[in-house]
């Protein structure tokens, strides 16, 4: 199925800007409720205008998590689920992120000198605040990727691969990742295209309705299968359970999970895109903002959720800061909002 969701701001009685929000949902076999498998019958399925292809970005970190996972490497460094989950996260750089990303970095014999992605300014103001007081312990530590960084590098220990250059496409690791994120896409490796994301890895390029079919499949898991099911459940449960270590405290992925106390998964990117995954249903979902607004996934997202029938009146109430967020002036002023209208399915595949 495909929705489109229009977000206006609207300031007083004017609508003074639209943003367009495509949204692909798919069961866990791409087909039913979702669009065709590949190779079916839905056009869009193989990137048409219905479905953009996009990058994942750090929408794939559950399932470049999966190897270390799947592999049995969680089970032997003895990592928690609350270590998983920083693994998986795009999280706001607090004292609380920073610990556990250094517990895993010490564990496998690594500092952050090793980590690639690079430093950037903490969402987290007691963070900021601190570092602007000591900028000498400005860190790659700090950086929203440092938990996935920090999987790579144990996954490279793991396997006995070389941690120089583990964020290169040549690098195993990366080879590793891309055969991944495929095979949960319904993919062969080299239909994924690939560039570098904001914290030095490879990116994922793909239909949008594919990113909704792997979140399906992370969706549908129930753990009593194959390596893989198990690992799929593993790491959906350890992101529903630690939900601030998976983002922060105020996140739309974080407050949604909260809400909802784990009855949904949710994990989002940049430049405009969110990714859900409905367990009970076996359902996963892609947003993607046409423009790369990120301030348009927050209304979009819980809109869908609620067009789903996924959302009561209670979790919508706690999600109310992200379903019309308040626009308020340089002088504090409350001067608008943002709102979300869904728009009919555009094609259903039966």
């Amino acid at each position: 199925m495909r929705l489109e969701v229009d977000v206006v701001l609207r300031r007083g009685p004017i609508a003074e800007s639209r943003h367009r929000v495509t949204v692909a949902v798919c069961g866990a076999g791409g087909s039913g409720t979702g669009p065709s498998a590949p190779g079916g019958a839905d056009p869009a399925a193989a990137g048409g205008p219905a479905d953009p292809v996009t990058t994942f970005r750090s929408a794939a970190k559950p399932f470049q998590l999966l190897p270390l996972v799947e592999r049995g490497h969680a089970e032997r460094w003895g990592w928690s689920d609350e270590q998983l989950a920083v693994m998986c996260a795009s999280h706001t750089g607090s004292a609380y992120h920073a610990g556990l990303v250094r517990g895993v970095l010490e564990r496998i014999g690594c500092t952050e000198r090793d980590l690639v992605c690079g430093y950037h300014e903490p969402q987290d103001p007691e963070s900021r605040e601190h570092l602007a007081a000591h900028p000498e312990d400005r860190s790659p530590i700090w950086n929203n990727c440092s938990g996935k960084h920090a999987g790579m590098l144990c996954l490279a220990r793991s396997e006995g691969w070389p941690i120089e250059g583990y964020h290169l496409l040549a690098h195993p690791v990366q080879q590793l990742m891309r055969r991944t994120v495929a095979e949960l896409c319904g993919m062969e490796p080299g239909e994924l295209l690939v560039g570098i994301d904001g914290c030095s890895v490879c990116v994922f390029g793909l239909p949008l309705s594919r990113m909704a079919c792997a979140y399906a499949r992370l969706a549908a898991a129930r753990g009593g299968g194959d390596a893989r099911d198990r690992a799929l459940a593993r790491i959906r449960g350890a992101m529903t359970a630690f939900p601030v270590a998976v983002g922060g405290e105020g996140r739309l992925g974080t407050m949604v999970m909260q809400a909802t106390r784990g009855r949904l998964v949710v994990k989002g990117g940049a430049e405009g895109l969110q990714c859900a995954g409905i367990p009970e249903r076996g359902l996963g979902l892609a947003l993607k903002c046409e423009d790369g607004a990120a301030r348009a996934t927050g209304p979009a997202t819980v809109a869908v959720l609620e067009h789903l029938g996924e959302l009561s009146a209670a979790e919508l109430e706690q999600l109310a800061v992200h379903r019309r967020p308040r626009i308020t002036n340089h002088a504090g002023l409350d001067v608008g909002f943002l709102d979300a209208v869904v728009r009919a399915p555009i094609g259903v595949s039966e």
